[in-house]
């Protein structure tokens, strides 16, 4: 049974009162009457405020910031509260006892910057203009994405989760396609293709107001993906934006003897990351105090690798599937690739992975004889 009492726990520098109805480190909560708090989410909310900060550090102006569906409140509040510079932050939540308890850690931590609603998040994103918007539902942020992109102002950031990662990786191939508009793929690269169908629909989703999408990081973990994607308006960044959005054949893919032959997407075929971004959010990071900085680090070094290379990875664990041998050794095959003039770096998606600008031929024979 549910414990009603309130808890006060303290996260990154900021206490609150939260229902801990969900003390496991791993996996997604459930859904109770109670006001929803999940602690395996620390290090998406740690990422979010590394982001906001970078982005107000960035502008010139004033900057609004809106945690859609806040649920305990606990992203908004530690905006308002840990955050520095100029912006404004609102929280808003539909559940009269969420509310209530936003209300109640605003007035703990005495915050002057921030606004509570109690409201529909579509009519909130429809009456007002935001810099920042964070999407981090219960399943699926379908639904929340086109309110977003009218409600968006340019080079604002779209922060968003999704923690419906079996349909988007080809577990459920009807629900992506019905969800997402998209063909998944179920196999060693159904975690990037998934990622890149959600960020296919951001761009779809994106030019039909005339605007664009440039991904400022992207990573998976635990029971989620999450993204933050900087929206462009004008026509230039819509066309840029549309020529990374297509349809691809199974066969294009690394390793496509690994799957049967088939279409995949429509999905995004751009940048997952920008370089220049992560190495400002790496540096915060080594000088805050956040619980998840360690993983946070890791998590950075591994995107920056990768934010400069194609898309899709090759793995040695599924290379060894294919070729029926044992698993070469990653660092093995990543420094052959090295010495013969490739660009090689280590893969966000997978222990095992890794991207190069090499021939696939050549990776293929690497890894066969590796």
């Amino acid at each position: 049974m549910i414990n009603p009492e309130l808890s006060r726990i303290r996260e990154g520098s900021t206490d609150v009162f939260v229902y801990l109805h969900k003390t496991a480190d791993k996996g997604p909560g459930t859904k109770t009457g109670l006001p929803f708090y999940n602690p395996t989410m620390k290090l998406n909310r740690d990422s979010s405020l590394l982001i906001a900060q970078w982005f107000i550090d960035t502008q010139d102006q004033p900057i609004r910031l809106l945690d859609g569906l806040a649920a305990s409140g606990i992203r908004g509040i530690r905006f308002a509260n840990e955050l520095t510079g100029a912006f404004t932050v609102t929280i808003n939540e539909w559940n009269e006892e969420a509310f209530s308890l936003i209300q109640k850690n605003i007035s703990h931590n005495m915050l002057e910057s921030v606004i509570a609603v109690k409201g529909n998040v579509h009519r909130v994103l429809a009456d007002q203009r935001f810099d920042y918007i964070d999407i981090d539902p219960f399943g699926s942020p379908a639904s929340f994405i086109d309110s977003a992109m009218r409600s968006i102002t340019h080079n604002g950031i779209l922060a968003c989760t999704a923690t419906d990662t079996a349909a988007l990786s080809g577990v459920y191939p009807k629900v992506c396609l019905r969800r997402y508009g998209a063909w998944s793929l179920h196999g060693f690269l159904m975690r990037e293709i998934g990622f890149r169908i959600l960020l296919g629909m951001l761009c779809r989703e994106a030019a039909k107001y005339d605007k664009g999408i440039r991904p400022l990081w992207c990573f998976s973990t635990d029971h989620y993906f999450r993204m933050y994607v900087q929206i462009v308006h004008g026509k230039r960044y819509v066309n840029d934006a549309m020529n990374n959005y297509r349809i691809i054949s199974s066969e294009e893919l690394p390793l496509s003897d690994l799957f049967s032959k088939t279409l995949v997407g429509p999905l995004w075929l751009g940048p997952l990351h920008t370089s220049s971004v992560l190495q400002t959010c790496q540096s915060m990071n080594l000088s805050l105090h956040l619980e998840t900085r360690n993983q946070l680090v890791k998590i950075l070094d591994i995107c920056g690798e990768e934010s400069l290379m194609p898309p899709f990875f090759y793995s040695t664990d599924a290379a060894a599937s294919l070729f029926k041998i044992s698993p070469p050794r990653l660092i093995t095959v990543m420094d052959q690739l090295a010495q013969q003039g490739y660009r090689v770096s280590r893969c966000s998606f997978s222990p095992y992975g890794f991207r190069t600008t090499a021939p696939q031929k050549l990776v293929q024979i690497i890894l066969e004889k590796a």
